[in-house]
């Protein structure tokens, strides 16, 4: 599989071992990083032409990319 970008290790690089503990500590971390785990790899599928959508499904699903990632920042900076 090709490269991904937006993986949360790579936006937030200076958070990488905290985004790994709140994984195994934080039952609702995990879960939002999953579902953004999940989305990013549609979104990215959607612009490589792998799995085409819609312009706009491909626009609402980089909406919900944004508000999962700002509310796992919320998270890591508490």
């Amino acid at each position: 599989m090709s490269h991904t970008p937006h993986e949360l290790h790579e936006e937030f690089p200076d958070l990488a071992e905290k985004i790994s503990e709140m994984k195994q500590s934080d039952a609702h971390f995990a879960r939002l990083a999953e579902e953004y785990h999940e989305i990013n790899r549609r979104v990215h599928r959607a612009e490589t032409l792998v799995s085409p959508v819609e312009e706009l499904t491909e626009v609402e699903m980089r909406k919900q990319r944004a508000v999962l990632k700002d509310e796992i920042y919320r998270m890591l900076t508490a």
